[in-house]
């Protein structure tokens, strides 16, 4: 790979990471779409290192999120732990299935979310979450689901996450800081189920590495200090609909 699309690579996984933070997310459905675009194979390098990528961009913005008080560590402990059951469940059936339908599956499932998040930006951002008990449940099946789909996909699951977390009642803000603590188990453990399949280029992996340590950081810390919560849902919403129509247009070529 030449230093000039290495340098192209680092600024997109930086913006990427930088935005994707901000949302609670790891940015796993721009990671392996850019490894795709760069040539990688889909299942054997793109999923497994934006399952990487992902899982080091949401740990890292844990930690301004933490900070601020903004994850539900209780409330989301078996959203968390069902995600990383299921994700090496998903990340093992991939291998089943056509690279085609992978990707279909991909292109609905983040058209679904912009939905979900599209029409929450509507109304206004209060907190008024479900009681204990309801979110335990909730958070069980949900967290198994985004667990497998998450690890099939190589996203780590966030994109339902959020959603599935505002409709509990969720400000957006803590619907963030949350989906970063369930999105990085989901990540890490899909991440696990996948690299015994993977390949990866050392060098390319350490530079995204880098990109994502630093664009983790402000992103988070920019929607801790100073992102309001319609700004963040409605960033959330362009991001999915740019990668939605990217993917949608390789696909029918």
């Amino acid at each position: 790979m030449s230093y000039s699309l290495m340098i192209l690579v680092f600024a997109i996984i930086w913006a990427a990471s930088f935005l994707f933070a901000m949302l609670g997310l790891g940015g796993g459905m721009v990671y392996v779409p850019v490894m795709k675009w760069l040539g990688f194979d889909f299942k054997s390098v793109a999923i497994p290192v934006g399952l990487l990528l992902n899982g080091l961009n949401t740990a890292l913005a844990m930690i301004p999120f933490h900070k601020a008080h903004l994850i539900d560590y209780k409330g989301a402990l078996p959203f968390a732990l069902s995600a990383i059951i299921f994700a090496p469940i998903g990340a093992y059936t991939v291998q089943f299935i056509p690279t085609r339908i992978v990707l279909i599956l991909f292109i609905i499932a983040v058209l679904t979310a912009a939905a979900k998040v599209f029409i929450s930006s509507k109304g206004k951002d209060e907190e008024n979450l479900i009681d204990l008990k309801k979110r335990l449940i909730y958070g069980g099946f949900a967290g198994a689901l985004i667990g497998f789909a998450g690890g099939m996909l190589g996203i780590g699951g966030g994109f339902l996450a959020a959603p599935i977390l505002m409709s509990m009642g969720y400000s957006a803000k803590r619907a963030a800081g949350t989906t970063a603590y369930v999105v990085t188990f989901s990540s890490i453990s899909g991440f696990l189920g996948h690299v015994a399949e993977g390949h990866f280029d050392p060098l390319l992996t350490g530079v995204l590495i880098v990109a994502v340590l630093l664009g983790s950081q402000l992103g988070a810390r920019f929607t801790v200090k100073k992102a309001n919560p319609k700004m963040i849902k409605r960033v959330y919403v362009a991001i999915l609909l740019v990668v939605a129509i990217k993917l949608t247009i390789g696909l029918l070529k």
